[in-house]
């Protein structure tokens, strides 16, 4: 089951992230919770009774520090960016990322119909084939490469949004 984020998840949910790095970033708790709040999207899904992962997207104009989020804001005038999205180990290969991706797409058309792309990034060093390959799938395609501030190499990655494109469905 997917629901919206609230505060009370956060507990998990820092759990879930710092179990998850170098995939995704380290945060504090109080970082985890000033990017879920200024999110336009911010999504926990549950198996059973348990959080098993949980994602969390931004809008242009967010006032986050992020230097691949600045690198999507240079290039792109309107699009969500994947800021994170951790599944817990236990929880993995079991489609909950597929789920998540579908409703931030869903999402997306109703809270930002004029985004033109679904963006992130995903490490190229430490390399994530996994990542990566699960990204193509999906379709979304390299638009640049970049060297971060925390010693990693990451592919930006972006995927058109259907709503701002005119094919999603009327």
């Amino acid at each position: 089951m997917l629901r919206e984020f609230v505060p009370a998840d956060l507990t998990a949910v820092h759990a879930i992230n710092d179990g998850e790095v170098p995939a995704v970033g380290s945060e504090s708790p109080e970082a985890l919770a000033r990017i879920a709040d200024q999110s336009t999207i911010a999504l926990v899904a549950e198996v059973g009774t348990e959080i098993a992962g949980f994602c969390f997207v931004l809008p242009p104009g967010a006032d986050y520090g992020s230097m691949n989020y600045a690198w999507f804001a240079e290039r792109y005038d309107d699009f969500v960016y994947l800021d994170r999205v951790a599944i817990a180990p236990k929880f993995q290969r079991r489609g909950i990322g597929r789920i998540l991706y579908a409703e931030v797409e869903r999402l997306a058309a109703e809270r930002r119909p004029t985004a033109t792309d679904f963006a992130l990034e995903v490490n190229l060093r430490p390399r994530n084939d996994r990542s990566l390959a699960f990204h193509a799938e999906l379709g979304f395609v390299e638009v640049g490469q970049r060297e971060t501030d925390y010693g990693a190499r990451v592919a930006m990655m972006t995927k058109p949004l259907e709503a701002a494109s005119g094919t999603a469905a009327t």
